[in-house]
C-alpha cells in the first residue's frame, strides 16, 4: 500500500454504510475508484470527485489499496472472484482492507488466500450504524500482519472515523467486533423490550424518555435510539436484516470458543423473527413487532 493521502484507493460496497463512508473518504481528498452492484448508488461520491469503475476488478487494477464494505462473505467471495482465477490477479501486489462484519475463521482463511496470492490484508470493521457513518464517528478496529501498513490504513481511514484501535493479528479485529456488537444488540433490544412493556403499560413513552435520559443511563446511542421509538421512525440505520447476520455470527462465534451467551441467542431468535413477519429492511427498533407478535401468540394460547 503506497503512503500518502494523494494514493488512489478503490471502495467496494456502497451500501448503508459504504456510501456515507466513501463520502467522507472522497470529502476528505481522498482520490477515489469506486463500485457498487447497484450503479447509481456511486452517483454522490462521484459528485464529490470519485471515479466509477465498471467493475470490482476495474478497481483493483487501478488502485494499490482497496475498501470492502460488502453485505456478506457470499457477496466478498462473489465480488472478490475468489473462487475464481480473477483473484489473485486482482489482489496481488494489492492491500484488501475489509471493513465490513464478517465471521472471524472467514477472515482469517481469505487473509491467507490473499497473501497466497501475493497481496495484504487489513481488518478494519467498524462500530456503529448509518447515522456516525455520515457524520465520521464511527470506530475502527485494525488487525494485520504488518504494522507498517496498519500505520497507513489508519491515517488512511481518519475521514471515516472517530477514533482506531489496533487490536493485533486477524482475526482479532473481526472477534472484537463481534464482541462489541453482542453488547449493542442486547442493550438496543433492551431499549426495545422496556418500551413494548411500556406500551402494554399504558405509559406515556416520552416520560419514560424522559427518566432514561434524565440519570446515568443517558448516552448518545440512547437518545438517538429514543427520538427513533417515540417518533415511530424506522427508517434504517441499522437494518433487522444485517442485526439477523450479526446475532448469527456471535451466536456461531460463541459456540466455537464455549461461551455462554443467553442474551445474544434470544436476540438471535428475535430478530429472525422480525425478518420473517416482513420488517428485514426496517431499522432494528422495527424488532418491537417481533415483541408484539409473540404476546398476541401467547395470549390465544390455551390455559
Amino acid at each position: 500500500m503506497n503512503s500518502g493521502s494523494s494514493a488512489r484507493v478503490g471502495f467496494v460496497g456502497l451500501g448503508v454504510m459504504g456510501q456515507p463512508m466513501a463520502l467522507n473518504l472522497a470529502r476528505g481528498g481522498v482520490d477515489l475508484v469506486v463500485w457498487n452492484r447497484t450503479a447509481t448508488r456511486c452517483d454522490p461520491v462521484v459528485a464529490q470527485g470519485a471515479t466509477m469503475a465498471a467493475t470490482p476488478a476495474e478497481v483493483f487494477a487501478t488502485t494499490p489499496a482497496t475498501v470492502v464494505m460488502l453485505s456478506d462473505e457470499a457477496a466478498v467471495d462473489t465480488v472478490l472472484e475468489r473462487v475464481r482465477r480473477g483473484f489473485a490477479r486482482m489482489v496481488n501486489d494489492r492491500t484488501v482492507i475489509m471493513m465490513g462484519t464478517n465471521a472471524p475463521a472467514y477472515s482469517q482463511a481469505l487473509e491467507s488466500d490473499v497473501i497466497a496470492a501475493g497481496g495484504t490484508y487489513v481488518e478494519a470493521p467498524v462500530s456503529g450504524s448509518r447515522g456516525p457513518a455520515e457524520t465520521g464517528d464511527l470506530v475502527a478496529m485494525l488487525a494485520g500482519r504488518d504494522a507498517g501498513v496498519l500505520d497507513r490504513v489508519r491515517a488512511l481511514i481518519v475521514p471515516m472515523v472517530r477514533h482506531a484501535v489496533v487490536c493485533g493479528p486477524v482475526p482479532a479485529a473481526s472477534a472484537t467486533k463481534l464482541v462489541v456488537n453482542a453488547y449493542m444488540i442486547t442493550m438496543v433490544s433492551g431499549l426495545v423490550e422496556a418500551m413494548h412493556l411500556a406500551d402494554r403499560s399504558d405509559l406515556d413513552r416520552r416520560l419514560v424518555a424522559e427518566v432514561l435520559l434524565g440519570g446515568p443511563l443517558a448516552s448518545p446511542l440512547l437518545r438517538a435510539k429514543l427520538d427513533k421509538l417515540l417518533a415511530e421512525d424506522y427508517a434504517v440505520q441499522a437494518a433487522v436484516v444485517d442485526v439477523a447476520k450479526n446475532t448469527g455470527l456471535i451466536t456461531h462465534a460463541a459456540r466455537s470458543v464455549e461461551a455462554a451467551t443467553p442474551l445474544a441467542d434470544e436476540c438471535d431468535r428475535l430478530y429472525r423473527e422480525a425478518v420473517d413477519l416482513g420488517h428485514g429492511d426496517a431499522d432494528m427498533l422495527a424488532v418491537i413487532a417481533a415483541l408484539r407478535a409473540r404476546h398476541v401468540r401467547t395470549s390465544v394460547e390455551p390455559a
